[in-house]
């Protein structure tokens, strides 16, 4: 398995969702960067499950930290975080253990790991290992704040419902209001979201949508072109999570309809700051940060266990079978993966700014 990301500062993931536990190594990470458990907990609260919307499975999260922080600071040493499992029901996946459920990584894990995968709630594929990225992510988002860095997500859209996009010149007011927020959106359209994931919900069924990421404060210069570029770094870290279909910079596949003066931004003069007119590119030219707000959208897919009758194989015998997902499960995930897309693209920030500037850097 490759269970790592990054080149200088480094993300390893560990556990199963069904396991004793989650574990995080963050290495790489220069010395002297605060860490406030406090601020770690209340990151893990956004990502927790919260009601009717979600699943039921109610995991407290109290982690630990074991390793590469001593008196509330890195030492350099690697962040090694340990995320306990608690609230297991193993039961509800040994009713259909064999049988593949449509759109999850069953039948994949089970032909790459010869039949030796943990299966119990996904194994290693579950969302719950996403704990790990929030936990560590805390720590990343920590160090580019006190670079003058932000990082914030929003549900841009949810079941056909649109709440309004980031400012693509100066999204940093809307940062702040979104990162604290348990149900991020940046206008009133919370309730019908949620109504639209509970009517799937009472259907047996399940919803997906957009979520939206502003990152203001990133300098110019940093990046690569060709194969190291931000978008295309950003894009391999996001396209990990599971459920996440699709990335899109800026004006995206939207650029598709317009004419070359329409898609453009112009360059300008503000504060002598360079800066641009618009902000189609996402802040990114060449596959360098030019020094707008990186902004960028991810396609969330509807979760794939719904409690419909669905078309299977029987996974030992190779005969088709009829399935049917019962156990606790999201009828959308669009809130609780917002974190998770924050978390990551702040560790992999982190990683970009030490490759540029040194490790020390964020110290």
């Amino acid at each position: 398995m490759k269970n790592s990301i990054g080149t200088s500062v480094i993300l390893t993931l560990a556990g199963e969702s069904h396991g004793s536990m989650i574990c995080a190594i963050l290495d790489g990470l220069a010395p002297g960067i605060p860490v406030d458990e406090q601020f770690i907990a209340a990151q893990l609260s956004l990502r927790r499950p919260k009601g009717p919307a979600d699943t039921a499975r109610r995991e407290p999260d109290p982690f630990s930290i074991v390793s590469g922080v001593f008196e509330g600071h890195t030492t350099g040493a690697p962040v090694t975080i340990l995320i306990p499992n608690g609230d297991v029901r193993s039961a509800d996946y040994e009713r259909n253990c064999g049988l593949a459920r449509p759109s999850h990584a069953d039948y994949t894990a089970h032909v790459k790991y010869d039949g030796f995968e943990d299966w119990r709630g996904g194994g290693h594929f579950s969302g719950r290992i996403t704990a790990g990225i929030v936990a560590a992510g805390a720590i990343a988002l920590t160090a580019l704040e006190r670079k003058g860095i932000t990082v914030g997500t929003h549900i841009l859209e949810c079941a056909g419902v649109k709440d309004i996009p980031f400012d693509e010149l100066d999204p940093s007011a809307q940062i702040e209001q979104v990162k604290v927020l348990e149900f991020p959106v940046l206008s009133d359209v919370r309730e019908a979201m949620e109504r639209r994931i509970l009517d799937a919900k009472a259907d047996l069924d399940s919803v997906g949508g957009i979520v939206q990421t502003a990152v203001c404060g990133f300098p110019a210069g940093v990046g690569e072109p060709w194969f190291g570029s931000v978008e295309g770094v950003i894009a391999n870290a996001l396209l990990s999570i599971g459920g996440i279909k699709g990335v899109e910079f800026g004006a995206g596949f939207s650029l598709a309809g317009m004419r070359g003066s329409e898609a453009n931004d112009g360059f300008c003069v503000k504060d002598s700051r360079v800066l641009t007119s618009s902000n189609r590119s996402g802040g990114v030219n060449g596959g360098i940060s030019n020094g707008m707000p990186l902004i960028f959208n991810a396609v969330v897919k509807p979760t794939p266990s719904i409690g419909r009758p669905q078309d299977s194989v029987d996974m030992a015998s190779g005969a088709e079978a009829q399935l049917c997902i019962s156990g606790r499960h999201d009828p959308a995930i669009v809130r609780r993966v917002s974190i998770v897309v924050s978390s990551l693209t702040a560790i992999v920030l982190c990683d970009l700014l030490a490759q540029h500037f040194g490790t020390d850097y964020l110290k």
